[in-house]
C-alpha cells in the first residue's frame, strides 16, 4: 500500500469518527435537546447506527460512483444523513429534526426525506431486496430506451433481516443469479432488537448464498487481531474467538478490564503467552477489532467483488461500536445520557454545545469530503412524460365475457391500436401468465431476459397446438416471469414503477397475481407504493366465484385491501367495457409526479354483456364508471336500491326482476370502485386527505340520490360497502362472504354464502319488513 493510500486511511478515520458523532448527535438532539410535551419517547437507534459507520464511510468516501444506488438499513438512517451533511447535500437545519413533522424521517424515505435516498427502507427485508429489483428495472429501461447502464445496486442490511422470508425468496429466484451489479453488505453485529442472537449460523447462510450462485466474502477481523494471529500462539487465539458463542463474545465485550484477560485466555497457555506483553487496554482493543470496523479490510473486500454475479459481504461488527452502550444486550433502543454524550464529545475532540461542526476545508478530511461530493454529484434528471393513454379502444363486447379474459384482450389491443402506450407497458407474473389470460399479449411482445435464450419448442410441430404461450425470450421482450413468489413480483413491480423518478424513463408496469394471494404480497406492494413506485396490480380470479377450487383459493378480504391502501385506486368492474375503461384510466395515472397505483379485482365468471344496458351517452356511463358507481336500473320511486359489485351484478339484476314480480320496485346500482365512492364521501365532508384523483362528488347523487334503503352485495367481506348507508341515511343490509369458502359449482356456492338472487330478495324484504 502506498503512502498516499495510508494518508487516505487517516483522513477516512477522521471522517469515520465525525460520522459517528453526527449520527449519534442527530438522535440525541431529537430526544434530549428538543422540547417534548407529549412525554412519549422520540426514539432512534444510536447503537444500530454505530455498527454501520465504518462500512458506510468506506463505501461513500472511497468506492461509490454517481451511478451506484444504495439501500441503507432502516436503523442506520442517521448515518446516511450525517454523510449527506458532510457532503453538502443536507442543510444543517434538518439535523436536530429527526422524527419531527416535516423533518428527517425515522427511516430513509424517497418521498419524504429532504436528502432523497436511493431507496426507501423501514419494512424489514423489503428495503434490502429492493436493489435487486432495481437492477432488473435498470437493465430493462437500458435495453428498451437507450438509458446508460447503471452502476452497482447495493444493500446495507442487518443480520437480523436474514430471518425474513423475503430475503430468501429473492436470493433463490433464478433471474437474480445473473445480476453482477448486486452487492449486499451484512452488518453482522449478532444482536436483534430484544437479545443477543445465540446461534448465528454464518456458515449455513454462506452456503445458502453460494448455492444460489452468489459470491460470498467475509470481513471478520481487523489488522490488530490479524497481526496477533500471525504471531506464535496466534492460531490458538483465532480458534478461541472463532469457537466461542455469540453470547460469550458479547459478555467479554462488557467484562471489566481486570477480569477480561483471564476470561479470554481460559485454559489456553499459548493464548496467555501471546497476550502477556499486552496491557489490559490493548487486550480489550484487540477483542473489539472486527473487520467491519477496519477501513483497510473493508477496502480490500470491496475491491474483491466479482462483477459477473451477485455478491454478499459478511462484515463482522459490534453493535454500538464506539459508544458507552457498545455490546450491551439492551442497547438497541438505548439513548445516551447527557453525561455520556458530553464524555463522547470529549473523546472525539468535538463540542457537545456545537455538535454540527464540519471539517476545515483545507484539512485532509475536508478535502476528501469535497472530492467525494464532486465525485458523487449526479446530473439533473431529465424526465420523459408517458404517452397519452386512449380513453377506450372501440371494441364491442357481445355475448358473455369475464373481466379476467377482457384484461388480456385489452393488453393485446393496446399493442395493435396504441403502440406508443404499449411500448411503455411491461407485465410481470409469478408463473401464472397463461392462467390469467396474458397469452395473447406475451405472444405479441415476447418475454424479456438479460440474455437471449433458444426456444427449443419453436419448431416442434408436435407441441404447437398445445402451446397457449410462445415463450420467446429476448432483450426486447416486455413480459417478465419470476418464480412462484408474490413478494418478488410486487418488489419488482415497485421498482419498475419508480423508473420515472430514478432514471427519467416512465414505465407502465402491470402485475398479475391470483387474488387469494394479494395478502401475501401486501407488505412489499404497500411499501413500493410508499416509495413512489406506480403500477397496476391485477388480482384474479377473485372471491368465491372460483368455486371449484374451495376455500383455500378464495379471496374475502381483498376488497378491503384495495379500499384502504394509500396511494392506490381500487376497481372491481362488472362488464367488459367497464374493465377496459378502468384499466386504461389506471394506466393513464402511471409514471408521473402526480400519479398513483391501481388495483383491479377481476373474476373468471362469464357475464352476459347485454345486462350492461349501455345508454346512448356512453360518455356519461364512462364518467360514472370511473367515478365509482352508476345507476344501471331506475324505477323512479324505488322501495329499495340493490347495490352490486363485479361478478355478482347478474345476481343483483335477477333479484330486482324477482322483486318486481312481487310488486317491490328496486333500483340497481353497480359499484365499480368502492374506493372512489368512499373518497367522494370524504370529499363532500371536507375530510379527504391526499390527492383527489378521479373524485367526483356528483356520483353520490347520481347513483344514490333516491335515498332508498340499501342492500349491498359483493364477492368479498360485506363490511366493505357498509359506508354506503351514510350516503342515503337509510337502513342498509350488507351481503358478502365472511367465512371460508366452499368447493362446488358457482351457483351452489353463491347460495351457500347467501349471494344468490333468492337470498338478495329475502334480504330486501326483511329490510322493508315485508
Amino acid at each position: 500500500m502506498s503512502d498516499d493510500r495510508t494518508t487516505d486511511l487517516n483522513a477516512l478515520a477522521l471522517i469515520e469518527q465525525r460520522v459517528l458523532w453526527l449520527a449519534t448527535s442527530i438522535v440525541h438532539a431529537a430526544n434530549s435537546r428538543r422540547p417534548n410535551t407529549s412525554g412519549v419517547k422520540v426514539g432512534g437507534h444510536q447503537a444500530s447506527s454505530a455498527s454501520m459507520v465504518s462500512i458506510m464511510t468506506a463505501l461513500w468516501f472511497e468506492h461509490l460512483t454517481p451511478v451506484d444506488r444504495v439501500s441503507v438499513k432502516p436503523h442506520a438512517s442517521p448515518v446516511l444523513h450525517a454523510i449527506n451533511y458532510l457532503l453538502g447535500n443536507l442543510d444543517v437545519s434538518y439535523l436536530p429534526r429527526l422524527r419531527e413533522l416535516g423533518g428527517l424521517q425515522p427511516y430513509p424515505s424517497r418521498t419524504k426525506d429532504p436528502d432523497v435516498p436511493d431507496y426507501s427502507t423501514g419494512s424489514v427485508g423489503i428495503g434490502a431486496t429492493a436493489p435487486v429489483w432495481g437492477a432488473i428495472a435498470q437493465r430493462y429501461v437500458s435495453a428498451h430506451f437507450g438509458v446508460e447502464p447503471g452502476g452497482r445496486q447495493i444493500s446495507l442490511l442487518g443480520d437480523a433481516e436474514l430471518d425474513e422470508g423475503a430475503i430468501w425468496e429473492c436470493v433463490a429466484d433464478p433471474m437474480v443469479q445473473r445480476l453482477g451489479e448486486v452487492l449486499w453488505v451484512v452488518d453482522l453485529n449478532r444482536q436483534s432488537l430484544d437479545r443477543i442472537v445465540p446461534d448465528i449460523a454464518i456458515s449455513r447462510w454462506q452456503g445458502m448464498f453460494a448455492a444460489a450462485g452468489w459470491q460470498v466474502l467475509e470481513v471478520k477481523y481487523g489488522r490488530v487481531l490479524e497481526d496477533l494471529f500471525a504471531r506464535p500462539g496466534g492460531e490458538a487465539l483465532r480458534s478461541r474467538i472463532d469457537e466461542m458463542g455469540n453470547e460469550e463474545y458479547q459478555f467479554l465485550l462488557r467484562s471489566p478490564l481486570p477480569s477480561l484477560r483471564a476470561r479470554l485466555v481460559r485454559d489456553a497457555p499459548p493464548v496467555a503467552a501471546l497476550l502477556e506483553p499486552l496491557s489490559d487496554e490493548q487486550v480489550q482493543t484487540a477483542l473489539r477489532d472486527l473487520g467491519g470496523h477496519d477501513l483497510a479490510a473493508l477496502r480490500a473486500s470491496f475491491e474483491a467483488v466479482d462483477n459477473t454475479r451477485p455478491t454478499v459481504v459478511f462484515a463482522y461488527t459490534v453493535k454500538g461500536r464506539g459508544l458507552p452502550v457498545e455490546g450491551s444486550p439492551s442497547n438497541h433502543s438505548a439513548l445516551l445520557s447527557e453525561d455520556q454524550y458530553v464524555e463522547l464529545a470529549a473523546s472525539l475532540g468535538v463540542s457537545a454545545d456545537d455538535p454540527w461542526v464540519t471539517f476545515d476545508p483545507a484539512s485532509a478530511a475536508g478535502q476528501l469530503c469535497a472530492a467525494t461530493a464532486a465525485r458523487l454529484a449526479r446530473p439533473d434528471l431529465v424526465t420523459v412524460l408517458p404517452p397519452p393513454v386512449p380513453t377506450e379502444l372501440g371494441r364491442s363486447y357481445r355475448g358473455e365475457h369475464s373481466t379476467q379474459a377482457t384484461i388480456g384482450r385489452v393488453m393485446t389491443d393496446l399493442a395493435r391500436d396504441a403502440p406508443d402506450v404499449a411500448a411503455r407497458m411491461v407485465t410481470v407474473s409469478p408463473d401464472v401468465a397463461s392462467s390469467t389470460n396474458q397469452g395473447g399479449w406475451i405472444n405479441k411482445v415476447g418475454v424479456w431476459t438479460p440474455q437471449e435464450r433458444h426456444d427449443w419448442f419453436a419448431t416442434d410441430p408436435a407441441t404447437e397446438g398445445d402451446r397457449l404461450v410462445r415463450w420467446r425470450e429476448t432483450s426486447g421482450g416486455q413480459h417478465l416471469e419470476l418464480g412462484i413468489a408474490e413478494v418478488n413480483l410486487v418488489g419488482l413491480l415497485g421498482e419498475l414503477g419508480a423508473t420515472w423518478s430514478k432514471v427519467g424513463q416512465p414505465l407502465l408496469p402491470v402485475g398479475t397475481v391470483y387474488d387469494p394471494f394479494v395478502g401475501r404480497a401486501l407488505e412489499p406492494w404497500a411499501f413500493g407504493t410508499y416509495a413512489g413506485g406506480q403500477s397496476v396490480l391485477v388480482g384474479t380470479p377473485s372471491g368465491v366465484t372460483l368455486a371449484s377450487e374451495g376455500g383455500a383459493h378464495q379471496s374475502i378480504g381483498t376488497p378491503s385491501i384495495g379500499l384502504e391502501q394509500p396511494g392506490v385506486t381500487a376497481y372491481e368492474p362488472a362488464f367488459a367495457l367497464e374493465t377496459e375503461w378502468c384499466f386504461l384510466d389506471a394506466l393513464s395515472r402511471l409514471g408521473r409526479q402526480d400519479g398513483e397505483s391501481a388495483y383491479l379485482r377481476l373474476s373468471t365468471r362469464p357475464v352476459d354483456q347485454s345486462l350492461a344496458d349501455l345508454p346512448e351517452d356512453r360518455g356519461a356511463r364512462r364518467r360514472d364508471v370511473l367515478a365509482g358507481a352508476y345507476l344501471l336500473r331506475a324505477t323512479g320511486a324505488p322501495a329499495v336500491t340493490l347495490v352490486g359489485v363485479g361478478a355478482l351484478v347478474p345476481n343483483v339484476v335477477a333479484a330486482a326482476d324477482l322483486l318486481a314480480e312481487l310488486g317491490v320496485a328496486a333500483d340497481v346500482v353497480v359499484v365499480t370502485s368502492y374506493d372512489r365512492v368512499w373518497r367522494a364521501v370524504q370529499s363532500r365532508r371536507g375530510l379527504l386527505r391526499g390527492p383527489a384523483h378521479g373524485v367526483d362528488e356528483g356520483v353520490l347523487d347520481r347513483a344514490f340520490g333516491t335515498r332508498a334503503p340499501l342492500v349491498t352485495v359483493l364477492d368479498g367481506h360485506p363490511h366493505t360497502l357498509a359506508f354506503l348507508g351514510t350516503i342515503t341515511g337509510t337502513a342498509t343490509t350488507c351481503l358478502g362472504v365472511s367465512v371460508f369458502g366452499q368447493g362446488g359449482g358457482v351457483d351452489e356456492v353463491h347460495a351457500h354464502h347467501g349471494l344468490d338472487a333468492r337470498s338478495i330478495v329475502e334480504a330486501a324484504l326483511d329490510l322493508l319488513d315485508v
